[in-house]
């Protein structure tokens, strides 16, 4: 593998934190963290039809604020998180909270929809803060601990994701969708306040320039089709996600149930079971390995909108599908970033960013093409594309780069 690849720093820096550091409080803070965090992404989702009123906007137009924050967030994945490797984590990750901050007051307060888009950008891109503490876990965790470790953290990640549209679709039906923005800039506040004093320091280990950082993400995605295949994998399956949670407002707000933001934002918690099954997933893929848990994952997703698809008019049928899919969903990733963060430990961070810019990508395709499967299918629509992304995801997963997989990461090593 090209030096581009680590470029490590001398001999005469501090090596990195010992193991003993990540003991159990830091880890329930950085599920914590990165649920707090990762939930700015997703306020907006419950409020789109609100949104929409306010500035007199199509559904198929409103939902270009879930697409902004997931571009941005995909953005911030790709040109900040790399800089894990290069920077020391902690600073760049109070900067970040403090940036989180400032762009979800604009938002509240945003007079126009072409600011709040804006200001949704800049918030993807300040919130790709979990990002950074995923690669700094499983740096600091035990090797046979690591999926177990990473899985734990991402059960906050995910309870994140899914609590904020309960939260935000109770706060926008009582209060309004501007005061979820200002309640939640005073959350990253008061976090950062938290990581200050708690967050470990932790050393980089590349010491190149940013331009050659960047390059060795093409090193990276190169050289190794185990990582292509995951990104893809992840993509395609959030995508699928995505086209669901970015129309289920539209649905449930509409003549088939005809209920409030409240009670859209009540299926977050439904989807939080998703959550439950991240630490179990980690546990499997370090006993298993990980393609088992992928398969089950995808196979998960694919039946759900199987299910949804014909009894999704019925709310029972629609419970379990949102289950079934999250629960598919997140296993999916929980056992793609274990195979990730394995595959060259000194890179952690920059095959993070390859991971994950492959998967909100998905994510934001995910949701553009939801809106638009809506607006020209309905339900029918909605899931006829989804499942078409997870039939996609299960055909990736079994015959992409598989028979250089092996080859690759022996080299990278």
């Amino acid at each position: 593998m090209s030096e581009l690849l680590t470029e490590p720093a001398p001999a005469a820096v501090s090596p990195p934190l010992p193991l003993r550091r990540l003991d159990g409080a830091l880890v329930w803070l950085m599920a914590l963290t990165c649920g707090l965090v990762v939930a700015n992404i997703y306020y907006n989702q419950p409020l789109l039809a609100a949104i929409g009123r306010t500035f007199h906007l199509s559904d198929s137009s409103a939902s270009l604020v879930a697409t902004a924050t997931q571009v941005g967030y995909t953005l911030g994945m790709l040109f900040v998180v790399p800089l894990g490797d290069m920077l020391e984590r902690k600073r760049l990750i109070l900067i970040m909270l403090l940036g989180a901050a400032a762009c979800l007051g604009l938002a509240a307060f945003a007079p126009s929809f072409a600011l709040l888009a804006g200001a949704s950008i800049l918030l993807g891109i300040c919130s790709a803060v979990p990002q950074l503490l995923l690669p700094m876990a499983a740096h600091l965790a035990p090797e046979a601990d690591r999926g177990r470790i990473v899985g734990r953290i991402m059960s906050g990640l995910l309870i994140g994701i899914l609590a904020s549209r309960t939260l935000s679709g109770y706060v926008g039906a009582h209060l309004g969708w501007r005061a979820m923005f200002e309640i939640a800039a005073g959350l990253m506040l008061a976090l950062l306040g938290l990581l200050a004093w708690r967050l470990p320091r932790d050393q980089p280990n590349f010491a190149g320039s940013y331009g050659s950082l960047m390059k060795s993400l093409l090193t990276l995605t190169s050289t190794l089709p185990a990582l292509r295949r995951s990104a893809l994998v992840g993509g395609l399956l959030f995508a699928a996600f995505s086209v669901f949670w970015t129309t289920l407002t539209f649905f449930l707000e509409g003549p088939a149930y005809q209920y409030g933001s409240d009670v859209v934002g009540f299926f977050g918690l439904i989807g939080a079971m998703g959550a439950l099954a991240a630490p179990l997933a980690g546990k499997v893929a370090d006993t298993r390995g990980p393609d088992f848990t992928i398969g089950v994952g995808i196979l998960l997703a694919l039946a759900a909108y199987v299910l949804m698809g014909l009894t999704g008019f019925h709310l029972a049928g629609l419970v379990l599908g949102v289950i079934l899919l999250d629960v598919g969903v997140q296993s999916v990733h929980i056992s793609n970033q274990t195979k990730v963060f394995s595959l060259v430990p000194e890179a952690r961070s920059r095959l993070n960013t390859v991971y994950m810019t492959g998967y909100f990508t998905g994510g934001s395709l995910g949701s553009v093409a939801g809106g638009l499967a809506w607006v020209h299918g309905g339900w029918a629509g909605v899931c006829m594309l989804g499942g078409a992304f997870t039939g996609a995801a299960y055909l990736v997963s079994r015959f992409y780069g598989r028979n250089s997989a092996a080859a690759s990461v022996t080299s990278a090593q």
